[in-house]
């Protein structure tokens, strides 16, 4: 599939699968919950585009809304009705962070918000969580989950010049932080720890870490471009209870169009109007992504997320028991429509026990057999399971066929 031009055969490393029987998976189609292989075959899929895919793949309205689009022209550079129309569609589903600016990326997003909060509060240090993944550019890779720096080794605090990590439900730590600390702009954090695995909040903790932020004058910024619109039409944080200054959106806002977003309080966000704060890119706000925002919006206020969710709670139940029945435990950590498979009797309740209780070898085999078996999902330990309102009976049975099927075979070859 692969050939001598494209670096590791992939633009973005988390695509990469392992062979199955000496064969490369190469996806040439997908529409609603599953995926075509080039050799027709098709899977039911979890993975949704890394989550952003929320309506499933290819939802003809806001297809549609952004062919339209692309034929009227795709980037005139100049301001355009569909930028506003896009900003008010989110404000109305974010209360009082209702000023919004597209990028088209998370990871652009995440360093607007950074650049936001450091120009308001005029102090550079960002305090992010060890083993959370807040994009891939420079000032906020840092101790993502895998990276040595996540683990706290000598059990000294990680960081650079402008940011610091955080251990993730440890409240006393945050307090150490800012004991430590009278630079920080803002706290940077997941409604879950997504990318580790799933990690949930203790209760309390994220207000606990809004309440200690606003104490000692720092933001709260929520990334939501994994969770957002993903419990509800809007977002997470709100869900939670808690009040962010800045929240950072993408995935489920675009429907798989390229398009993300800050949105925040109207006394931050003044800084890049007034040139304070830079904001640029070409592609930024572009028709095409801008009509998939109004029409993904559309769509997700229509949708019923308390079925969504019960499904998916549903579909979690049936899996531990297929495993239970094994005799091989495992648990899932998440939501509904986003959960993380973990070998063993209890999930991770941070990231230390996580990265304790990662099995690469147990998550491999699982993808292998369930790809078998015509279903997709991440290859990865700290890889997620999506479901998506496209996700009917017929996808769930099929879920439900295959994880029955191969869980007796993973307990035979592989135990935690």
């Amino acid at each position: 599939m692969s050939g001598p031009h494209l670096v590791g055969g992939v633009s973005s490393a988390a695509r990469a699968l392992p062979p199955l029987d000496g064969a490369a998976l190469a996806v040439v189609r997908s529409q609603g919950p599953y995926l075509w292989d080039a050799a027709g075959r098709r899977y039911v899929d979890t993975a949704l585009g890394f989550g952003g895919t929320v309506l499933g793949h290819a939802p003809p309205e806001v297809m549609e809304a952004a062919a339209a689009a692309l034929r009227d022209g795709p980037l005139p550079a100049f301001a355009h009705p569909g930028e506003e129309a896009a900003a008010a569609a989110i404000a109305t589903h974010a209360g009082p962070l209702d000023r919004v600016l597209f990028v088209s990326t998370g990871s652009e997003a995440v360093h607007l918000a950074c650049r936001a909060a450091r120009v308001a509060t005029g102090r550079p240090r960002i305090a992010k969580m060890a083993g959370g993944f807040d994009g891939w550019l420079d000032d906020v890779a840092f101790g993502g989950a895998g990276a040595p720096e996540a683990a706290f080794p000598g059990n000294a605090r990680p960081g650079t010049d402008r940011l610091s990590l955080l251990r993730f439900n440890d409240a006393e730590d945050a307090e150490r932080l800012f004991a430590e600390h009278d630079d920080i702009a803002a706290v940077l954090v997941e409604p879950m720890l997504a990318n580790a695995g799933c990690i949930m909040p203790a209760p309390g903790y994220l207000q606990r870490l809004q309440q200690l932020a606003r104490r000692h004058g720092a933001l709260l910024i929520m990334d939501e471009v994994l969770m957002g619109f993903r419990l509800h039409a809007g977002l997470t944080a709100h869900h939670l209870g808690l009040d962010p200054d800045l929240v950072t959106l993408g995935k489920a806002i675009g429907s798989g169009v390229p398009v993300a977003a800050v949105a925040g309080r109207a006394e931050i966000m003044r800084a890049f109007a007034e040139g304070r704060a830079v904001r640029a890119g070409t592609y930024s706000g572009n028709p095409v992504s801008c009509a998939a925002v109004v029409a993904t919006m559309r769509l997700l206020d229509q949708a019923d997320y308390p079925a969504l969710l019960a499904r998916g709670d549903a579909l979690r139940g049936r899996i531990e028991r297929s495993f239970a029945r094994a005799g091989l435990p495992v648990v899932t950590s998440g939501y509904g429509d986003v959960f993380a498979l973990w070998p063993g009797e209890a999930a991770p309740a941070d990231y230390d026990a996580a990265r304790r209780g990662l099995r690469p070898d147990w998550s491999e085999a699982l993808h292998l057999e369930l790809r078998r078996r015509g279903v997709l999902v991440m290859p990865s330990g700290y890889g997620r399971l999506y479901l998506s309102f496209a996700h009917d009976a017929e996808a769930l049975a099929l879920m439900e066929e295959a994880f029955a099927v191969a869980a007796p075979v993973l307990a035979q070859g592989l135990r935690p």
